[in-house]
Parts: structure tokens; sequence; C-alpha cells
């Protein structure tokens, strides 16, 4: 299969890793790094790409998984961002159309006044995408409005605007990036955590990587170029680097809420406005709705940031003052998922007004850090670090192809595979589900979760029970039982494949099980 990641050999992986000297090096396998691999590779650079954790375990699985396009930025005067955001958002679509699921979004406005505001900000957004006119936005009186939306609370409304945008899947987006990279012949590595820089004499020339999983020593890799894509981490990373280096990011905190569709009846996408001015969205998903999110500082770069109660009564209490529907309790949620946004700092400001911007460093050592920036201009981010990488490399930048090229997967009929698997009789919303996750390989991925399970062991480089639960399958988030039913199956079928006894399956589900219930405390407080 093309793109397949099996890392059961990990002394193998490990030994390729140091049998080159590579032209470029990159930490970090979010989706940031997973485009630079991809984009480097597609150049004709030798790549190798190493993730402490799992790819996507970081902030690139907890966003509100859309792919905006820059409307935000608009009003913050910041036209060039607006434009950015805006192809960034047709490229996604050309090369995974699987992951990019249009949904309309709904603004209320409370006068003609705000109705003639949005009006016209949108018309300026339209005209700077390059919006195609099937896809410009339509008005809603309040009557429209309470009958295509009839939980919402309408009564202080004159209207909304609607217009479209993009629903994805950042862990699979991100996971199609390292497969598309290993197509062009990188080599990738997850649970292989940097211990320390390797340099002669002022130069970053490499990284000692271990192994997060156990069993192996590790390894020396060794590159002309390397790219620090950590995320949250890229100040630790940096620290390696140079000791008395300053702290340059801002981490801010959001959380996101899941609960059944019935709790929260919505068919698009809600945004809401809450007392301290900002906007949160209500989301229909797989037959669930989520809600989110918040932005608060943060302190320490965690993979899983405690879900304080405050955090789940500020997005509840918000949704209530735009419902009829009963207000909604924490124990009414399912799942919920917390993560940090590694931001540039900007002294003074509050965590929604920091700029989304992304920057680029050169440390004393030459290693280039990538910082700050938006899941939708991930693949404009790539571009831009490997054009700097080149030029690192004594050449000239090369032209970039990854905004054309499908990713792995990517070259898909959406309704073409979802007639398929319904003439295999799955209903429409199984079939829909499979096609967003897997695109061009869904008819491959029929038989639930010990089948979907060995896939990720076999194809897609999952090493634990929670690879596949979070972030190969996301039924940790949108199964109406945050997917701990598809544990058991799925712990089977991987640990056949990677060699668990009794013991390991039933560690590898309580591991799973405790996740959830740490993230769910906030029901028990």
């Amino acid at each position: 299969m093309q793109g397949a990641l099996d890392f059961r050999d990990r002394a193998k992986l490990f030994a390729s890793l140091e049998a080159q000297t590579f032209d470029l090096l990159v930490i970090g396998g979010g989706v940031t790094g997973a485009g630079v691999a991809r984009d480097a590779a597609m150049r004709g650079l030798k790549v190798a790409l190493v993730e402490a954790r799992d790819f996507a375990s970081g902030t690139s699985s907890r966003s509100s998984k859309m792919i905006h396009g820059g409307l935000r930025y608009l009003a913050q005067g910041d036209l060039a961002l607006v434009r950015e955001a805006a192809s960034e958002r047709k490229a996604v679509e050309a090369i995974a159309p699987h992951l990019t699921r249009l949904t309309p979004f709904i603004v209320p406005a409370k006068n003609l006044a705000g109705i003639a505001k949005l009006n016209a900000g949108l018309w300026t957004f339209e005209k700077l995408g390059g919006v195609a006119k099937d896809r410009k936005h339509e008005t809603w009186s309040r009557e429209e409005l309470a009958k295509n939306e009839p939980a919402m609370r309408v009564d202080d409304l004159a209207g909304a605007i609607v217009y479209p945008e993009y629903l994805t899947d950042d862990a699979r987006l991100t996971l199609a990036n390292v497969r598309s990279a290993t197509v062009h012949g990188a080599v990738v590595a997850n649970y292989a955590p940097v211990t320390d820089l390797l340099v002669e004499g002022d130069h970053v020339v490499g990284a000692v990587i271990g192994d997060g999983l156990g069993g192996n020593d590790g390894a020396r890799v060794l590159a002309t170029v390397v790219v620090n894509a950590a995320g949250p981490w890229v100040d630790a990373l940096r620290k390696l680097e140079d000791g008395g280096a300053p702290k340059r990011l801002t981490l801010t905190k959001g959380i996101h809420v899941v609960l059944p569709g019935e709790k929260l009846p919505v068919s698009r996408t809600v945004v809401i406005s809450t007392p301290d001015k900002r906007s949160i969205f209500a989301v229909p998903k797989r037959g669930m709705t989520y809600i989110g999110t918040t932005d608060t500082f943060y302190e320490g770069a965690d993979y899983w940031p405690k879900i304080e109660t405050a955090d789940v009564d500020y997005l509840l209490d918000a949704v209530a003052a735009r419902f009829t529907s009963p207000p909604l309790k924490p124990s009414d949620l399912t799942s919920a998922w917390s993560g940090v946004r590694p931001l540039v700092a900007e002294e003074g400001k509050s965590p929604s007004d920091i700029s989304r911007k992304d920057e680029i460093w050169t440390g004393p050592g030459e290693m280039l850090s990538i910082a700050g920036g938006k899941l939708t201009a991930y693949r404009q981010m790539a571009q831009d670090v490997v054009d700097m990488v080149q030029r690192a490399l004594g050449g000239k930048a090369s032209k970039s192809v990854t905004a054309t090229t499908p990713l792995v997967s990517g070259d898909v009929n959406v309704g073409v595979v979802i007639q398929q698997l319904r003439a295999q009789g799955l209903p429409e919303h199984e079939a829909e589900r499979l096609v967003q996750l897997y695109g061009s390989e869904a008819t491959d991925a029929v038989g639930g979760p010990a089948v979907e399970a060995k896939r990720a062991v076999m194809f897609e480089g999952a090493l634990t029970l929670e690879d596949y639960w979070v972030r190969r399958s996301a039924r940790a988030w949108f199964d109406p039982d945050a997917g701990i039913g598809a544990l058991g199956p799925a712990a089977r079928a991987m640990g056949d494949l990677l060699g668990w006894s009794d013991d390991e399956r039933e560690q590898q589900v309580v591991a799973c099980r405790a996740i959830h219930d740490e993230s769910m405390a906030f029901q028990r407080s």
C-alpha cells in the first residue's frame, strides 16, 4: 500500500535513521513538521522526521478541526492573512477532499446594522479569496433562521449570515502528510524523542533520539539542516541548542466538549457569542455535537492539559444563552479534549488577541525553528520552511508542488466511494465516516474496530491502543460511548500484530480508560 507505515521492527527503523546523513532532519510530527517533511521529500531532499510520541499527539489532534478561510483576520485588517487562508483552504480541499467537509457556518446578527457589516465583510472576503459563485454567503431573516435551526433562540436576533467553511480531521490530515512524505523517500519514526542535539563546531548537525517505548538504544541521526517543528515544545528544543535562549512562545489552552446530537440539535455550525466578546462554535459531527473552544493562558506543554469545571461552564453557559433546548449539564457530555496552542509571545495581549501568524527563527547553531501559525496554513508554512532549507543547503528554492499533488488516499471521488460502501450494505452515516477517515482506502477499512485497528498497525504507524482510539479513528471523541466499546476488540487485533501478552492488552485498555476518566473528571466535581 502506498505510504504504508509499519513500525513493528523498531530496531530496523532506528538502524535506517543511522545509516545515512540526511539533508534535513525534522523534529516534531505534528501537521507542520509532517508538511515540511512531505514538501522537502517531494523536492528531492533526503529527509528524516522524528516525533517524541505519536504523530499529531499534541496540538495537531486537539484543534477545533476546521479549515478556516480567514474571515476573522479581515476584522483585524490583515488582508494578506485573509488571502493566504482562503488560498490554503482551496489547496487542502484539492489535495485531500475527504478531509475537507463543506459545512455552512451561521453567524447570528442582532440588528440590521450587524447584518450589513457582516455582508460587507464577507463580500470583501469573497473577493480577496476568489470564492466561487456557488459558495458565496447568503442572508437569512429571523424567520428563516428559526425555520432552519429551530433549536436556536432568535427573539433577540434580526437574522444571520450563512457562509461555507470546511471541517477536517486534524490527526488524519497530519498522518496523510507523514505517509505522503514516505512515498517520496522520507524516513519517519514516532515514539522517538530527541534527548540531545549533535553539534560540530558551532553548527547543529543532528540529534540523539531515544526509544519512547523502550527496547531499543535509540539512534544518532545526522543531517545537514535541522528543523525544529516541535509545537509547544519548540522552546525546550531551542534550549538544547542554546542554554540561554529566551522564551519565545506563549501557550494557551483550548477545550472542546462533545454530547449526543439530540441534546443540542444543530444541522450546521453555529457561531455563538460569549460575554467576553469571543465566539465559540457548536458543530454537528457523526450524530454528535461538539462545542468549543476556550482560550486561556496555560503554563506547561502538557499532552493532556486538565479540563477545569470553569472551562466547561464557560462553554455550556454560552450555549444556554443562545438555544431554547434544556440547559446542558456536565453529565450530558460524553467526551472532551484539551490541548495547548503554541503562539508567538506578544506582551500585554489577551490569549484571543495574540496573532496566529507563524515565524521562523534561526538559532546560533543554524537550527530553524517554526512557531505559531494555524492548521489551515500548515502547507504554506511548510513551503516557506523548505525554501529556507534549500537555501541553507547552498542552492536555490525550487518549486513546491504540494498544493496540487494529492495526499495519500486523497485522490478520491468522495461521492463514488460512499456509493460503493452503501452497495456493501453499510448505512449512510458509517459510509460517510469511513470515507472521511480513509479516503480512497475506505473500502478496505470495512469491518469495525478490529479491522480498523489492524490497518492502523500495518499501514498507519500505530504502536499503542491510544494511537488508534484517539488519532486513527477519533472514536475517543465522536463515538456515543467515547469509543470505550471499541477498546477491547481493537486491543485484541493490535495485540496479535504487536505481540502483546494478555496483561499488556489489558494495560493498553486501562491506559485509554484513564485518559477518558481524567478528561471527564469535571463531571465528578
